[in-house]
Parts: structure tokens; sequence; C-alpha cells
């Protein structure tokens, strides 16, 4: 429905009725709204609830107030869908805006995932962190462990892995446009990475592409790590093909700092479709640490994009092999 879709204030009246279960009437709807910053009326809540009627959206329970009827339940989370598309993408654009990273001087701020878990099987993770790290399937070469933050309950530990969006970060202030395109399971076979199994779009999710793939079971890097077959986590970006002679200076600044990509690069990699217009960059996810962990059975929880570190908190991590 277009004019739900359009029209913010209506979307908050089918919020407010969708979280309160009991009829509201307009009075305590105009209160709600102007918690909300949505200044109106009673009289206009009335004119707005009557258009809900009008299409199914809402019911009169006698004099008492409005609720939502299925139809009006469906509209709603339909709506709020569309809202949240996007979400990830602009919350990992903000934080490459925020990287300060210089791989020229290996300083500055570095994005980073925050993962959590007991105290009393961190040796555990690190253990497995450390197998993803020396098999080169992570983004970075190092991880660092954090246990005293305002974010940990008392019995948990932190561990801070650098997130690819440092990437980003490090090209937008280079001067070179990036667009983060994919996340996917990329197939590994005799310790080489051979194809895309799936992908799915930055632009156009609600929920991180690479936590899904590992909370659906739809990864095998303990494989990987073992036996050189199975199935990782990689990103995909893309920047003008013109840029290509610097972006590779740029990655070989990155690499000689501890970082640990491309897996491949070009206008044609992997099954991904030629563009003869955009050099596309595939390189590990820092979240195959985490996807070890999971499939080793160990409780972990995730917070992709936390945050920016110090680039010198991670640097002094990096284990030896």
């Amino acid at each position: 429905m277009t004019y739900i879709a359009s029209e913010r204030k209506v979307v908050e009246i089918l919020r407010i009725l969708k979280d309160h279960h009991e009829p509201m009437g307009a009075k305590r709807l105009s209160e709600l709204l102007g918690e909300h910053g949505f200044v109106l009326t009673d009289r206009a809540v009335q004119y707005y609830l009557r258009y809900l009627d009008d299409h199914g959206f809402t019911r009169k329970v006698g004099n008492i107030g409005r609720v939502l009827t299925p139809r009006g339940i469906a509209e709603i989370e339909r709506a709020l869908v569309d809202e949240r598309l996007g979400f990830i993408i602009s919350k990992l654009e903000r934080l490459a805006f925020r990287s300060t990273f210089d791989p020229i001087t290996a300083t500055g701020d570095v994005a980073y995932n925050l993962s959590i878990v007991p105290e009393e099987i961190a040796e555990n993770v690190a253990t497995v962190f450390d197998e993803v790290v020396n098999a080169d399937l992570g983004f970075f070469s190092g991880y660092s462990r954090l246990d005293r933050d305002p974010r940990l309950l008392s019995g948990y530990v932190g561990f801070v892995t650098v997130c690819s969006i440092t990437m980003d970060g490090v090209l937008q202030r280079m001067g070179i446009p990036v667009r983060m395109a994919y996340g996917g399971r990329l197939s590994i076979d005799n310790s080489k990475a051979v194809e895309f199994l799936d992908l799915i779009s930055y632009q156009g999710t609600t929920i991180n592409p690479l936590q899904l793939f590992i909370s659906a079971g739809l990864t095998s890097v303990s494989d990987v790590v073992k036996i050189g077959d199975g199935i990782a986590l990689a990103n995909v970006r893309q920047v003008p093909i013109a840029s290509e002679r610097e972006v590779k200076k740029i990655i070989s600044l990155m690499r000689d700092c501890g970082f640990k990509f491309p897996i491949n690069m070009g206008s044609q990699i992997f099954n991904l479709p030629n563009d003869p217009y955009r050099l596309s960059i595939a390189s590990f996810s820092g979240m195959n640490l985490v996807a070890n962990s999971v499939e080793r059975g160990y409780p972990i929880k995730t917070e992709v994009g936390a945050g920016t570190i110090p680039f010198s908190r991670i640097i002094n991590t990096i284990p030896t092999k």
C-alpha cells in the first residue's frame, strides 16, 4: 500500500497498536505519538484511524478504541521490514568513515567485531580462533582478548577481531570509492577457493549475511582447517576498474601490516558475472573465527561492527605459527 509506505505517521500508529494489545483510543494514541516525536491532535489521529478502518487495517472495539486486524498486522510487519532494509550497510558505512587506519604508518583506528564467551571456555575459543588465523582464513593475522569492558558481564570474556570494513575506510581515505557488495559462502577444495555457493547483497538485507550463514549451520570452516575442504565465509567489494593500480598498492601496504586479503581480485572472479567497469575484491571474513567456534559447539555471541579500536591493541597480539 503506497500510502502506508510513504506516510510515516500512519506507520507509527500501526506500530503503537501492534506493541499494545489492548484497544486504544485517539487520545492515548496522540500521547504516545508525542513521545515518539509526532505531534498530532486527537482530531488528526481520528482522521488517520478512519482511514485505517476503511482499508481494513484497524477495527473499533465498541467505544474503547481500535485494535489491529490480521491485515493490519501483516502490513506493519511488511512496513517495518522495508524500514530496516539497508540498516546493516548503513551501519558498516558509518563504521568505515570512523576508521582512521593508515597503512603507510600502521597507525590509527581499525573497525572491529566483538565476540563474547563464558570465561571458562575462553582458552578453547582462543585455540579455535588460532586455527583459523594460522590457516589464513581470516581477514587479519591476529585478534585481541578483552577482559574488562562495560559490555562484559561478570564471568565473560571478549574477543576483538578486525572487521573487514576497515578496508573500506582505507580505500575511501585514499580517494577510492568502494561498495560493500556481497557476503557469501565460498567453496574451498584442497585449500583453494573455488566458487561462491551463495551470495547475499548487503544493500537489500535486514541482517548481516555472514551471521545468517553461521546461525543456519551453512559453514564448514572446521573442515577447511582440518582437511582443506569445506565452506568458508567471504565478502566481495567493488571499486572502479580504473583504480586497480592504486588499489594494489594499498593492498600491498595493508598486507605488510598483517592483513590477509584478497583471495582473488579482478573484473571477473570465481563464478561472479563479468563487469568491465568494476573491480571485485574477495576477502575472507573475520567471522570465520566465529564460525569455527560455533561449529565446535562453543556458545559465542558476536556483534559485527562493534566500534573502532587503536591498531596497536591488535598488532601486539598476533600469534606466532
